[in-house]
C-alpha cells in the first residue's frame, strides 16, 4: 500500500509491475488522452494488459455518463478494445438526480454536458426557482476562471443552495493548456461558505462502482490489493485510490510537474516536490503510461 515515507520508483514500463495486479482502474484525461488526441503508448499498454488476462476499467471525473465518454473516446481515436468498462462522475451524478426525484435545479455548465440528463426526468429551472445547483463546469473554460462566478455564488449562498459538483477535478490538460473544471468552481463556492457534495474521485462511491465493474469483467470479485489505480492527479487519483484501499501509479502531468509535456525525463526530485505536501504516495510513477 502507498506510504508517505518510501521513495517513489520511476518505471520505464508498467510491465515492471507484471503479475502484481489483476485489474487497473485507469484515469482517462491526462493518461489515455489529452482531450485532443490519444496517447498511443497508453492505449497499447491497456491492450497489452487486457490481452494478458487483466481487466481495464476507465474511471473518470467527466461529468458525462459512460456512454457519452465512450463516444468521445471513439471520436478521439481510442478503440474500445483498450478497456472493459467505463465509470464516470457523470454516472454517479445521475444517481444523485434519480434520488432527488424530480427536484427543480439550476444547471451551471456548458451545453455539451447535457448528455448527463439523457433518459432522466429532470426539471431544469432558473436559479430563483431551484432547490439545488448542479455544476458540471464553466460555461466557457477557454476564457473564464472561478473569479468570474463570484456574483453568482454569492446569490446561490444567499438562497442556501447546495451545489452538486459533477466533476471534482480542479483542472485538466486540454492539449498543452490547463483549463478549470467544476471542482474549481465548487472549491470557490465552499470558500464563500456554500455547501457542496461531490460525485467523483476521490470519493468512495465511484471506486465502489468501478470495483463492481472489475468483478463483472473478471467473472468474480477481485481483492482491492490486486487492483492498481492509474492517474495524474494527486488530490483525486492518488488520494482516492489510497482511501479506497488500492495501490496507485502516478503518471506525470503539467498539473503537478513542470516540463511534463516535453521531452524532459521524469526525475525523483520532481516527484519529491510534487508529493512534498501530500499524505499519500503512489507505489510507482511514470513519465507517461506505457
Amino acid at each position: 500500500m502507498s506510504s508517505a515515507k518510501n521513495t517513489i520508483p520511476i518505471l520505464s514500463s508498467i510491465t515492471e509491475l507484471r503479475g502484481q495486479y489483476d485489474a487497473w482502474l485507469c484515469d482517462i484525461w491526462g493518461v489515455v488522452h489529452n482531450g485532443e488526441h490519444p496517447f498511443a503508448d497508453a492505449v497499447k499498454a491497456c491492450n497489452r494488459f487486457r490481452s494478458g488476462g487483466g481487466a481495464v476499467v476507465l474511471i473518470s471525473n467527466s461529468p458525462r455518463p459512460c456512454a457519452a465518454v465512450a463516444r468521445q473516446l471513439s471520436e478521439i481515436g481510442v478503440d474500445e478494445s483498450a478497456y472493459d468498462a467505463i465509470v464516470t462522475s457523470g454516472d454517479m451524478t445521475r444517481q444523485v438526480l434519480i434520488e432527488r426525484n424530480g427536484q427543480p435545479f439550476f444547471h451551471l455548465g456548458p451545453e455539451r454536458d447535457t448528455s448527463i440528463f439523457e433518459g432522466l426526468e429532470v426539471l431544469i429551472v432558473e436559479l430563483d426557482g431551484s432547490e439545488f445547483v448542479l455544476c458540471s463546469g464553466l460555461y466557457d473554460d477557454l476564457t473564464e476562471t472561478p473569479d468570474d462566478y463570484k456574483e453568482l455564488f454569492l446569490k446561490m449562498k444567499s438562497q442556501s443552495l447546495q451545489m452538486v459538483c459533477a466533476n471534482p477535478d480542479l483542472q485538466v490538460e486540454r492539449g498543452n493548456r490547463l483549463i478549470y473544471c467544476a471542482g474549481a468552481l465548487a472549491a470557490e463556492y465552499e470558500r464563500l461558505g456554500g455547501e457542496v457534495i461531490y460525485t467523483g474521485k476521490p470519493h468512495q462511491p465511484i471506486y465502489d462502482m468501478a470495483v463492481e465493474q472489475v468483478a463483472d469483467a473478471k467473472g468474480g470479485k477481485v481483492p482491492r490489493a490486486r487492483i492498481l489505480c492509474i492517474g495524474d492527479s494527486i488530490k483525486t487519483d492518488i488520494a482516492g485510490a489510497t482511501a479506497a484501499g488500492m495501490d496507485a501509479l502516478f503518471v506525470a502531468s503539467a498539473l503537478h510537474i513542470e516540463g511534463a509535456n516535453d521531452e524532459t525525463p521524469l526525475r525523483a526530485a520532481d516527484l519529491e516536490i510534487a508529493f512534498s505536501n501530500s499524505p499519500v504516495r503512489p507505489v510507482a510513477a511514470q513519465k507517461n503510461l506505457m
